[in-house]
């Protein structure tokens, strides 16, 4: 394999669909491409013509139109193109036109069918439509559980290798021109080499990987122990050489450097060097990581240093969406990591205040007691106090810690909440006792301001301190809201107030508030209705589940619903939910502040199409929640 078509191998092996492609799939894209440049402002491909092979973009942008000449799509390094029409009719739909200087990969029709037939992943990336909105979601799910971040993710460059009878001086000198920390030493292979690491080059000529030279040894065992610059470097190197292959896993690689005290590792494509990675790849890698994340938030000391773990927050949120995670998993991680805020802020407001008087839970409700928060979110919480808790003793403790937590909070980008559901409310400071009968009288005689705090209060979790407050909670809702019809026609009734925007012939119905004029808020007219019928179907059954999909857990085994509508309001939430996500890593990736708007324009076809079908669902279990909790009449009868 020569090193242009390494080069492409590399580059393509980058970004998907390629990056899932085994290794003799990519080694046949590479080898099959032709190039193509194009100068800004010409036109790559126009409408209506004849169209046989893929295109991917290695460098530069394109902007693709409809045939009416409305813009389609802006594209840039690693997107591809044309295979809407290579799927169709092999006549291009959408032109595409050079937005500055860009080269092109064509991939031949034949070679993008095989990949079509032979790996599933890529066939679902560039499928134009799928059959059902289940499909779509069941897609992503298996698409994710496949996921393997391979090490060559993290190659940026070709390392640079030396022969052995190479000087020291020739060799520190390469490395300082290539702006690289590292060398890999090659001679050629004898009797006693390991076939492992030995390779031919693109004039097929055989090199045994000796071993690699690093910045450490030219300090350590060349400047510091005198030697000469003329030295070879092979007297330097020998012996065992560790490496790894190039789709081996990032977690993969750190391992084998743990385990070998190292910190530059080749990585080789069967046998041939492909790069070297070095710890510090590794641990930038991994640093974005909501795991990292969380434990950096516990070894802060002050309110200061959690507010700078703020940008960080979103790194790991766009980098859980572009590794595939679904929405449970980044509702989770976002949850986790808000919690971890809370606690390392109460944990820092009792060193500075002291041991509170009595006993406490820090309650969160919303998408964080739900485990569904994702970047755009405020701050919803309250207190729950011992039933000792004496206003005049203790309530001034109390407020200054809720005070410190809310703006402490509100450094680290959860913003005040608007409605002031905070546990600096003294509304929502308040002792156990106080809380169950809230929680009563919210059940017995709902009123419109009560059934809001319902929608609010009744997903709720512990942070910190004593659990079991919340949990007596949880049991007092799971015992009562079963038997209060009136309550659930009520709360039926609250939750059908929010309707998907779906038109006459199923078309969307735009928002017309001016700041966000001809958009859709998925929030709003999405996912906060979903999860308003879910919790009321919830709230029939008993569940003590916060989350929306454990909650359908619990729904599925009662006979609430018909068979299989629970798997469909399951889709639904997922397809809304990860549309939503990807829109605002999109925000953030173009530096604007996310939001949960999206321009239908935006979207791509096979996209609107699911969430047409994801609103249906939406709108007809809407419906039936009339149906099923009706308003008891005055004598008991439905009416």
């Amino acid at each position: 394999m020569d090193a242009e078509v390494l080069e492409i191998r590399q580059h393509m092996g980058r970004f998907p669909p390629f990056e899932a492609l085994d290794d003799e799939l990519l080694d046949e894209v590479a080898g099959q491409v032709e190039v193509g440049y194009f100068q800004a402002g010409s036109d790559i491909l126009q409408f209506d013509q004849e169209l046989h092979e893929l295109c991917y973009i290695r460098s530069g942008a394109v902007e693709v139109r409809r045939r009416t000449g409305d813009l389609y799509n802006r594209l840039g390094e690693g997107d591809i193109f044309g295979h809407f029409s290579l799927l169709r009719n092999h006549r291009v739909r959408f032109p595409a036109r050079a937005l500055e200087d860009t080269l092109i990969y064509f991939i031949p029709e034949a070679l993008f069918v095989r990949l079509c037939e032979a790996d599933e992943h890529f066939s679902d990336f560039v499928e134009l439509e799928r059959p059902r909105l289940e499909a779509a979601v069941e897609q992503h799910k298996k698409a994710n559980d496949m996921m393997i971040t391979r090490v060559r993710k993290l190659l940026t460059r070709y390392p640079v290798m030396v022969e052995a009878s190479a000087t020291v001086q020739e060799a520190a000198r390469q490395i300082t021109e290539a702006q690289a920390s590292s060398a890999l030493i090659l001679d050629e292979p004898g009797d006693d080499h390991d076939p492992r690491h030995t390779f031919t080059d693109s004039q097929d000529r055989a090199w045994r990987l000796r071993g690699i030279l690093t910045d450490s040894d030219f300090r350590t065992r060349i400047v510091a122990e005198g030697l000469p610059p003329d030295t070879p470097v092979g007297e330097l190197t020998g012996g065992r050489v560790i490496t790894i292959q190039s789709d081996e896993s990032v977690h993969e690689a750190m391992l084998c450097m743990l385990r070998n005290n190292i910190h530059h590792l080749p990585v080789l494509y069967r046998r041939r060097p492909m790069g070297i990675v070095h710890l510090s790849d590794i641990i930038r890698y991994e640093t974005h990581s909501s795991l990292y994340l969380v434990s950096n938030i516990f070894h802060q000391s002050s309110v200061e240093g959690l507010a700078r773990l703020a940008p960080d927050v979103r790194i790991a949120f766009v980098r859980m969406v572009e590794e595939g995670a679904n929405s449970q998993m980044v509702g989770a991680a976002l949850s986790t990591i808000g919690r971890s805020f809370v606690r390392r802020l109460l944990e820092l407001g009792e060193a500075s205040l002291g041991p509170p008087p009595v006993a406490y839970c820090f309650m969160v409700n919303g998408s964080m007691a739900r485990n569904e928060q994702t970047v755009v979110t405020d701050q919803d919480n309250a207190l729950i106090l011992a039933d000792d808790f004496d206003p005049a003793r203790h309530d001034g403790y109390f407020a200054s810690l809720a005070q410190f937590v809310s703006d402490g909070l509100a450094a680290c980008g959860y913003p005040y909440c608007k409605g002031e559901v905070m546990a600096t409310n003294p509304r929502w400071r308040q002792p156990l006792k106080v809380w169950k009968r809230y929680f009563s009288e919210w059940i017995d005689s709902p009123t419109p301001e009560r059934l809001l705090h319902c929608s609010i209060f009744f997903d709720l979790d512990s942070a910190y301190g004593e659990e079991a407050y919340v949990e007596q909670l949880q049991d007092l809702i799971a015992e009562k809201a079963p038997r209060s019809p009136r309550f659930l026609a009520a709360v039926a009734r609250n939750a059908r107030n929010r309707t998907p925007p779906l038109g006459f012939f199923r078309t969307f119905v735009m928002e017309k508030d001016g700041k966000h004029n001809n958009s859709i808020n998925l929030k709003r007219r999405g996912t906060a209705p979903l999860v308003d019928l879910i919790r009321v179907h919830a709230l029939a059954c008993g569940s003590r589940a916060q989350n929306s999909f454990e909650r359908l857990d619990d729904i599925a085994a009662t006979q609430l619903l018909a068979p299989g509508v629970d798997a469909k309001l399951r889709h639904a939430m997922e397809l809304l939910s990860m549309v939503r996500i990807r829109h605002q890593v999109i925000d953030l990736q173009q530096e604007h502040e996310p939001d949960n708007n999206i321009e239908p324009e935006n979207v791509a076809d096979s996209e609107r199409h699911h969430l047409k079908d994801a609103f249906q669902v939406l709108s007809r279990a809407q419906k039936f929640l009339k149906y099923r909790y009706p308003i008891p009449g005055p004598s008991g009868r439905d009416r």
